[in-house]
């Protein structure tokens, strides 16, 4: 047995952009390589769509409602470096209605949820690497050196070898247009094109308006998916004397797109008007809290896994490239680091 060791000409410094899933297994699985990684996120916090509000009581997931475990390598991946009391499986009936309205159940399988938020994962990931927060990437400048990293106050941040780049398209795009790479940001046209916005709303009721199922995918006019949030494990209110039930309402794409600009007030209003129309319940609704998504999730197109630009060193990773699962963030940052591992760095 042998302790195999990094040459310097081979350890790179390595910007990542975003500090979603994508971004931080990308982060960890990088400086488990001995490279010297900086994560760049321009929000207080990681976490991407692992996402949650704070809500009396608690906390309510506005993002991801919940993730599969397919990939043999996932479930150890989260369990070594977010820990495994920050996730647990969440147990209980989902279902999806067809273009008659009746219910039908989703197939068996594990799903998983942070505990006892969403955001737990990210957070605990985050701490085993260098994430520098509220700090927005504006351009990269090409030198001889690799590349230089500017933030939207102009100010310089730090010198690269290689970037990685896990926003959405749509601001990756943006991002690599104003570095002066348009043709690696013409690749992205497409992808932009398929993300889908969601208004998320969460909602909470004195009685549980629909103990039937935990989850459901709609076919409704306005609603595209609604939890029981209150269900999950972990989401128990601190204060025994409540009763009420948190329920996670998420707008279809339609939908929100005709109600982009609305504010928060009404879209709650009008999500909850539709969330009792498809249950047929009239239970109270005493608190709410509202998020609007511009970039939700992926519908369609190809799905290579990851993209290396091997002759800029520009790579990019996220759930839009790999299925639009929360698994698929893992999965394409896992494949983007071998592709971006495989050779030495010129200098």
């Amino acid at each position: 047995m042998f302790s195999q060791t990094i040459s310097e000409n081979d350890i790179r410094r390595i910007a990542i952009v975003g500090s979603g899933l994508a971004g931080l297994t990308a982060a960890i699985k990088l400086k488990k390589k001995g490279h010297d990684v900086t994560v760049f996120e321009k929000s207080r916090g990681p976490g991407g769509r692992l996402a949650a509000k704070r809500v009396a009581g608690g906390s309510a997931d506005v993002g991801a409602q919940y993730f599969t475990a397919r990939n043999p390598d996932f479930l150890p991946f989260l369990t070594e470096y977010a820990g495994k009391n920050s996730f647990g499986t969440w147990k209980g009936h989902l279902a999806f209605q067809n273009k008659q309205g009746q219910w039908q159940g989703f197939p068996e399988e594990p799903r998983y949820v942070g505990t006892p938020r969403m955001t737990a994962i990210s957070r605990a990931l985050a701490a085993h690497v260098n994430v520098v927060a509220e700090t927005r990437i504006e351009q990269l400048v090409r030198n001889r050196d690799g590349w230089l990293l500017s933030d939207t106050g102009g100010e310089q941040v730090g010198q690269f070898d290689q970037v990685i780049i896990t926003a959405p398209p749509a601001q990756a795009r943006d991002l690599l247009a104003q570095s002066d790479l348009p043709e690696l940001a013409a690749q992205l046209d497409d992808a932009v094109s398929r993300v889908l916005p969601c208004w998320a709303v969460a909602v909470r009721f004195e009685e549980n308006p629909w103990p039937r199922h935990l989850g459901m995918r709609c076919d409704h006019p306005a609603l595209y998916w609604v939890a029981n949030n209150s269900s999950k494990p972990g989401r128990e209110s601190a204060n025994s004397e409540d009763k009420g039930v948190w329920w996670v309402l998420h707008a279809n794409a339609d939908w929100t797109e005709q109600n982009v600009d609305a504010t928060p007030e009404q879209v709650t209003a009008d999500l909850t008007a539709a969330f009792r129309e498809l249950t047929g319940s009239d239970a109270k609704a005493t608190d709410s809290v509202a998020h609007r998504w511009l970039y939700a999730r992926s519908e369609g197109g190809a799905n290579p896994g990851h993209l290396w630009f091997e002759e800029q060193g520009i790579g990019l990773a996220g759930d839009w490239l790999c299925g639009g699962r929360v698994e698929g963030a893992f999965d394409s940052a896992s494949g983007l680091v071998s592709a971006c591992s495989a050779k030495p760095v010129s200098r």
